[in-house]
């Protein structure tokens, strides 16, 4: 797997990168841009950079750094003039710029309405490749949600649409909304994935799978836990990253007990392999079941570098195991019911599967093939 390679996002023919350029980090605007923003200069080389390294996806939301991220973006496309080649990811749910209005945020029509000409004018375009509800509200129907991500894409606004931190249960009301009415369905879920942030497994990989929605992970870092930073063998807690900073790893509940034993098991396997802690974190991410795209937050140009080399290189599974034992999420109910020993009964003793590995061969036109 490399840059080179180009994979479809969930039941889709939308080719995208295996790791995403994201840009939450672009501009110096909110509070979040005040402590890890990019000037305009920086973030200009780190979209170059991504982009001539053969990375096709980019995504980016109306709440990052308060509308800046997407305004560079805008610019940034313009001048390089290949807009059509970026497959352009943006979010809309948050009201970051009307306060004490309650339709200029959350996931209603009125809002993604509003708020989808307002991302148009600051991206400098006349269409979003994949437009994603940010945040689930807890209000919105998820009917109400489809019917207008379907108006979208017949107006010609957007191409695709998904969703991004809701329940899995919205995310399978949405899709099956849509299959039996016929309307746009979701190619996408994006949402938080890295050996310390495990939980999606057991509901949103299957889903995913099951629905035709490819995964985009967040964060696969684990916030920069998993950077290299901060190494158990070297003090820990006292890295040089960010996480240190009063909004940081004690404050986010990231200096647990058991992500220390996470970035211990890390820093051997990396070690091992002759490879940057955080290659090692990426590339894991990148090739479990589900994930289309891993979405890359970096804050300068060799950091990105390093970020881009993660996929030229296989973990084996010896230490691969090493790195699911350490990180393994808790089972919770009723998944534990749907384990080989609970099974087994089930079907009477007998031995019951699916199609084997092989039975329906991925299609691929390069040298590589790829399963997930």
């Amino acid at each position: 797997m490399s840059m080179s390679h180009y994979y479809l996002l969930g039941r889709s023919g939308l080719r995208v990168s295996p790791l995403s350029l994201g840009t939450m980090t672009f501009g110096r605007e909110g509070p979040l841009g005040g402590i890890w923003g990019s000037t305009e200069d920086v973030a200009r080389t780190l979209f170059n950079r991504y982009l001539d390294a053969g990375g096709n996806s980019v995504d980016t939301a109306d709440l990052y750094t308060h509308g800046t991220s997407e305004t560079l973006l805008g610019k940034f496309m313009e001048e390089r003039g290949d807009r059509d080649r970026i497959v352009l990811t943006t979010k809309y749910t948050y009201n970051s710029t009307r306060p004490g209005d309650p339709n200029a945020g959350g996931n209603s029509r009125k809002n993604m309405m509003r708020a989808v000409e307002a991302s148009l004018r600051r991206l400098r375009t006349d269409y979003i490749d994949l437009y994603l509800l940010h945040t689930w509200d807890r209000i919105t129907p998820a009917e109400e949600v489809v019917r207008t991500f379907d108006d979208l894409v017949r107006a010609g606004k957007i191409r695709y649409a998904g969703l991004s931190d809701v329940p899995s249960w919205y995310a399978a009301r949405a899709q099956t909304w849509a299959e039996a009415h016929a309307l746009t369905p979701l190619i996408n879920l994006q949402l938080q994935y890295s050996l310390v942030e495990r939980s999606l497994e057991h509901e949103f990989s299957p889903l995913a799978q099951t629905l035709g929605m490819g995964i985009t992970a967040w964060s696969p870092l684990g916030m920069g836990l998993l950077s290299g930073k901060y190494r158990p063998s070297e003090g820990g807690a006292q890295g040089d990253g960010r996480l240190i900073s009063a909004v940081g790893g004690q404050q986010l509940g990231l200096f647990t007990e058991r992500n220390w034993r996470i970035v211990t098991a890390l820093e051997q396997v990396a070690k091992e392999l002759g490879k940057d802690m955080s290659q090692v974190a990426l590339n894991w991410v990148a090739t479990q079941p589900g994930v289309g795209s891993v979405i890359l937050g970096a804050s300068n140009p060799s950091q990105l570098d390093g970020n881009l080399a993660a996929l030229d290189f296989s973990i084996p599974a010896g230490l691969r195991r090493q790195l699911d034992e350490a990180s393994a999420p808790p089972v919770p109910f009723p998944h534990s019911m749907f384990s080989n020993p609970y099974q087994l009964d089930l079907h009477g003793k007998a031995a019951v599967g699916d199609k084997p590995a092989g039975y329906a061969p991925p299609v691929f036109t390069g040298t590589a093939a790829r399963v997930g």
